[in-house]
């Protein structure tokens, strides 16, 4: 079980939620479910619309969270995805802090994710 954090200014408070862990719904959905309004258009992973930023709150134990080819490609077209960032995520499965919310599947990790509410930003 993992637990999500989702802040916005968007939003009147932060919301806690409960996430089951590896489930195949990416973490849009479990935005969805929860009533917390992630811009997004595609959900496919092209557009960049539904971007976020990711904190571990687990300190050093960051579980491995590989980007989709969907994935690296949005965020590397809106400006997103360093060349080290990528490597990084490729050689040592280490996830960029912005991810896209309809890409990424939530690990057992308690996470903060943070948005703006306008479309690609975060």
């Amino acid at each position: 079980m993992a637990t999500v954090y989702f802040s916005s200014p968007i939003m009147r408070k932060n919301k806690k939620v409960s996430a089951v862990a590896g489930k195949r719904d990416a973490l849009l959905g479990l935005a969805k479910e929860n009533e917390i309004k992630i811009p997004h258009e595609c959900e496919d992973g092209r557009c960049g619309s539904c971007l976020v930023e990711v904190t571990h709150l687990d300190g050093e134990h960051i579980k491995g969270a590989m980007l989709t080819d969907k994935e690296r490609e949005g965020l590397k077209n809106i400006g997103k995805l360093t060349k080290q960032d990528a490597q990084r995520a490729s050689v040592g499965d280490m996830p960029p802090k912005h991810r896209l919310a309809c890409q990424m599947i939530v690990t057992d990790e308690d996470l903060l994710v943070e948005f703006t509410g306008e479309p690609g930003g975060a």
